[in-house]
């Protein structure tokens, strides 16, 4: 992978909790761009930046707006021993729309997504369509997550506080650009995404016991000095989840992160693809790179003075 790309993936990525997921969801998005038909990567390419940047927009928006928090995950364990309509329809039927959104939305919303992209691709909307795929990318994203379909979303319940930023971003951003092989089949059509996103969400539910049980047996091995380390970021000393540790767990883990991670870059340009061809596949030679409109300027200016207060609207997944 090439090194300039990951500064542009890096950028901005060390201001607060949420900055280490932040690498992930804009690694997905890049990554995702090489794997679509030729004639959308004509169009993505010569936008990626934009698409790369903007993959981390829905967590920012989690400090504005209070309903965005349930459209990232859901809570599958608080439903056993019931059987949830794929369906929204039909689950709203059977459960109701407030316990569906206590519980999370993320199989729903990125169906909500896909009809949105569908649209901007009909219309020909060029900022519709770079907004859309960003945003998608990113709740498909965190459907691939474990802990995203777990209401013991960051351990504790377990006292293991910590665990889910570690899992998702930690590890990540020490193998990702130097052990990992992040490259997949090319996007496909995908014929009834409802049923490939559930598909996906129960393969995170059934990892999810292994997320926490492994870390739990790592850390009876490890003293706290060889677990935790302090290392500089942007002239900040913070603690961190060791080298050592992080290696550890990766190991224990028999490379789940990386293949949840290189599965979730498949599924982000199939769902990219998809929505294409459901639009009619409209030719896209004729547009042009993005430009920002004064409107869009302030709408992401917003999101990132909301961020950087720091303050979440609901529940925190880190």
């Amino acid at each position: 992978m090439k090194k300039w790309c990951m500064s542009l993936v890096l950028t901005g990525c060390f201001l607060n909790g949420w900055c280490w997921g932040f690498y992930g969801h804009r690694l997905i998005n890049y990554q995702a761009v090489f794997l679509l038909p030729p004639e959308l990567i004509a169009f993505y390419k010569p936008n990626i930046e934009f698409i790369t940047a903007h993959a981390v927009d829905p967590d920012k928006r989690r400090y504005a707006v209070a309903e965005e928090g349930p459209r990232h995950y859901i809570d599958i364990d608080r439903y056993a021993g019931s059987v949830v309509p794929r369906s929204w329809s039909k689950a709203v039927q059977k459960f109701s729309k407030d316990t569906l959104q206590a519980h999370g939305i993320v199989p729903w919303w990125i169906q909500v997504m896909l009809q949105r992209l569908t649209r901007a691709f009909r219309e020909r909307d060029v900022g519709a369509i770079l907004k859309m795929s960003a945003e998608t990318g990113h709740y498909i994203g965190d459907a691939h997550v474990p802990l995203h379909t777990s209401s013991n979303h960051n351990g504790q319940f377990t006292n293991q506080h910590g665990i889910h930023g570690f899992w998702e971003s930690r590890i990540p951003e020490i193998f990702a650009e130097t052990e990992w092989d992040l490259l997949s089949s090319k996007a496909v059509y995908l014929k009834n995404p409802l049923d490939f996103t559930w598909n996906r969400i129960y393969e995170s539910a059934i990892a999810s016991d292994s997320v926490l049980r492994v870390e739990k047996i790592l850390s009876e091995r490890f003293t706290p000095d060889r677990k935790y380390a302090f290392e500089e970021r942007n002239g900040v000393i913070i603690k961190q989840y060791s080298t050592a540790y992080s290696s550890g767990y990766n190991e224990m883990l028999n490379g789940m992160i990386e293949r949840r991670m290189r599965e979730s870059i498949f599924a982000v340009a199939s769902f990219w693809y998809t929505a294409w061809v459901n639009a009619g596949q409209p030719d896209l030679k004729n547009f042009v790179k993005k430009e920002i409109s004064p409107d869009e300027k302030l709408e992401f200016e917003t999101l990132e003075m909301k961020w950087k207060d720091g303050r979440v609207k609901g529940r925190a997944c880190d």
